[in-house]
């Protein structure tokens, strides 16, 4: 099973998160190896006590925020990992206080939209490595400036003065490459994972380029760079520290919580990806985050999570077991030790093509015409979760998205806990009203409602004789009714219901 399927979905993954976790701490401003350091700790320490068979943790982008402002905060990068030890507490103390249901209380379309907007971000964010972009901000001051005034031809060729075509080359091969592999004929006789193909390709086409003196080869910055012994400067938390101040507590428990939302939210979307349909202990697996998070603090690493990119690019490698998740981490481990050299010739232009196929994996058109075809209460919810994520990050994106799923939810409350029929009998007027198994304060509104619009001069019978929990709040109402129906005229009977005293509530 490893040598066949996770060995090579390993190398994948270690391909996809060797930039990721390079890109990630220059990003937090962190030291580089801080970043390699918490992929490893992902791979190998959270991949062997965790019981998710595909997800692969590491440091996050959506953390990213948090670390620097908690790294600047600090002032001393070794009281910040007080703050990541912190942080991988309180996840332990919830694993083992079985705190991880809340995982599932997350809405479907709510979590497909979350992977959707990953894979956007995921493609627009590889895009200016895919074109061999030179500046910074491509989206800001480089492409939307090709729309400004009225010389367009004059910001395209300024525009194209800043892109690379030896990498767009490469990115086109990348492309071709993903693309003939995962070609179902050939995808059942490959002996090489897709990646690997394409980081072959792109270093040789690179090194044709520069061999031939071609204007197509690659400036120094368009290589993965990984920095001559990086352990060599590695800084451990200053322990002494741990209780002189509040501060590394409250940044801490904001880490570990907003680690722990963004773990369960990316462990639910990954076992969605399982074709095997198995489900992660989410208990466990809050556990292993928080050895793992206790871990990068006291080696010096960024907080880590489960990422959805990552396990996504396992699933799509064709991982079955977690070993690949702990194959990916000792790669990396190898691979900075040992051969730094032939790393530093990746160009990122091929770990763009790689991402980009990633990227368009979760974001699918298809996706968006299934969601389409459930319905506006199941679209809606995924379609503003992947805009606001867009806008803002992550757990605004998500949290909206909860509230207008629990908006449907609480509509559907409303129509879905009475039934109201009407008949007429010697020239009388006979409502029913019979209430279903659940009646709460959510119905009062639409009760109420129903209630005043009941004709004078008429029967109404109330039937609960079915339910198995009714409010007080309802019982509050239909009391009350009681008065009003002698008022106007109307022969009210109850079914399987008390009346409440409602004369002393004033």
């Amino acid at each position: 099973m490893w040598l066949r399927h996770d060995l090579a979905a390993g190398l994948s993954v270690f391909l996809v998160a060797l930039p990721l976790c390079l890109g990630i701490a220059l990003a937090s401003g962190a030291p580089l190896y801080a970043g390699l350091l918490s992929g490893i700790i992902g791979g190998i320490v959270v991949g062997f006590i965790s019981g998710s068979s595909l997800a692969v943790s590491g440091p996050a982008a959506g953390l990213t925020t948090l670390v620097a402002a908690g790294i600047s905060s600090a002032g001393n990068y070794r009281l910040f990992l007080l703050t990541v030890i912190i942080a991988g507490l309180f996840q332990l103390i919830l694993g083992l206080l079985k705190l991880g249901v809340v995982a599932n209380y997350f809405p479907s379309a709510v979590i497909k939209g979350m992977l959707a907007a990953i894979g956007i971000l995921l493609i627009a964010k590889q895009i200016p490595l895919a074109l061999g972009y030179d500046k910074p901000d491509f989206w800001n001051s480089g492409f939307s400036s090709l729309f400004s005034y009225d010389n367009f031809s004059g910001n395209l060729s300024n525009f194209s003065h800043h892109i690379s075509p030896g990498a767009i080359l490469i990115t086109v091969a990348s492309l071709i490459i993903m693309l003939l592999v995962q070609h179902s004929i050939i995808k059942n006789i490959r002996a090489v994972p897709a990646p690997l193909l394409v980081v072959l390709a792109g270093i040789g086409l690179n090194f044709l380029f520069s061999s031939t003196g071609t204007t197509l080869a690659l400036q120094k910055e368009q290589l993965v760079h990984i920095p001559e012994n990086i352990f060599a400067q590695i800084q451990f938390p200053d322990l002494s520290q741990l209780f002189a101040d509040v501060k590394p507590w409250k940044d801490g428990l904001l880490i570990g919580l907003l680690a722990t939302l963004e773990t369960l939210l990316c462990i639910e979307a990954v076992d969605k990806l399982d074709q095997h349909n198995r489900i992660t202990p989410v208990n466990r697996e809050l556990v292993a985050q928080g050895i793992g998070n206790m871990t990068c603090g006291l080696l010096g690493a960024i907080p880590l999570t489960a990422v959805v990119v990552r396990g996504a690019a396992n699933v799509d490698a064709g991982a079955r077991t977690k070993l690949s998740a702990v194959t990916h981490g000792l790669f990396l481990l190898l691979a900075v030790l040992l051969i730094p050299f032939v790393l530093n010739r990746i160009p990122y232009a091929s770990l763009a093509g790689i991402l980009l196929i990633t990227g368009y994996n979760l974001a699918k058109p298809k996706l968006f015409r299934n969601m389409w075809s459930l319905g506006w209460k199941q679209f809606l919810p995924f379609l503003i979760t992947i805009i606001i994520i867009l806008a803002t990050d992550l757990l605004i994106g998500v949290s909206i998205g909860l509230l207008l799923s629990a908006y449907f939810i609480i509509q559907n409350n409303f129509k879905a806990e009475y039934r109201i029929s009407s008949t007429r009998k010697d020239g009388k007027e006979i409502q029913l009203i019979r209430l279903n198994s659940n009646v709460t304060f959510l119905n009062k509104v639409n009760l109420k409602k129903v209630l005043d619009e009941v004709p004078e001069d008429s029967t109404l019978i109330i039937d609960g004789s079915e339910c198995n929990f009714i409010d007080y709040d309802i019982l509050e109402i239909i009391s009350e009714f009681d008065t009003k129906a002698r008022d106007r005229n109307i022969s009210l009977e109850l079914k399987g219901i008390k009346k409440v005293n409602v004369t002393a509530i004033h």
